[in-house]
């Protein structure tokens, strides 16, 4: 990791002042001036600011499977019940990585883990997750074209993403559908604007990450594998 995204994964400052931190000799590296902000470290070097030492922040990453009911927000006066509700008082430091609405189940990240957040929820880093979708009616193939090749939803065109299995039992249609978006609703909305009504939505994957067999309602720590996966 260069030491000017190191000070900026560690609490210290954002990445454009630890650069102007570095370049004024603030920083030392085992004892000595450093003010090459690329400069490589591992994280068990000794590191000070201002002759304080600088200790690395522990990074947690937990998945938790999601049920309906819950809003997955930190702290909302106006929600029932909230996804924090879900966790232990230790886990309480945790942000959840993008968003699940109230009626969605499935997979759901929740770190402190800044770079992870963002990799995994900017469209540039083309984040794949796939749902498992069910709505009212039959999904035609030209609707599922439509959705494939990307709908205008408020005033902007969703980029194209990919449905599979589909099944239609004869009042409503079950499908999976992998996207690299996040914007709110999104599944919703596109099914709308086809004319359907989604009566179900769990979220199976991220990335590499799978929700396998993880119980509603419960969570684990993930691996630094699969943070590795996910990275």
């Amino acid at each position: 990791m260069r030491l000017q995204v190191y000070l900026s994964h560690n609490g210290v400052c954002s990445r454009r002042d630890a650069m102007d931190i570095i370049q004024a000799g603030r920083v030392k590296v085992n004892g000595s001036i450093i003010k090459e902000p690329s400069t490589p470290v591992v994280g068990d070097e000794e590191i000070t600011v201002d002759n304080q030492k600088i200790g690395a922040i522990e990074y947690t990453c937990v998945m938790l499977n999601k049920p309906a009911g819950y809003t997955t927000t930190k702290v909302d006066m106006h929600a029932d019940k909230t996804v924090m509700d879900l966790l232990p008082s230790s886990m309480r430091h945790l942000a959840p990585v993008g968003r699940l609405d109230r009626d969605s189940e499935g997979l759901l990240l929740l770190t402190n883990d800044g770079e992870l957040a963002y990799h995994l929820t900017h469209p540039k880093f083309h984040a794949d997750k796939t749902y498992l979708v069910r709505v009212k009616g039959e999904l035609t193939k030209s609707k599922q074209s439509k959705i494939e090749s990307g709908i205008i939803v408020e005033g902007k065109k969703t980029a194209p993403c990919r449905i599979m299995e589909v099944k239609y039992n004869g009042t409503d249609t079950e499908f999976k559908i992998t996207l690299n978006e996040g914007r709110k609703r999104q599944i919703r909305m596109m099914a709308k604007s086809v004319g359907h009504y989604v009566t179900y939505l769990c979220r199976l994957s991220m990335g590499k990450l799978q929700l396998g067999d993880l119980p509603k309602g419960k969570w684990r720590i993930l691996s630094k594998q699969e943070i590795a996966l996910l990275k």
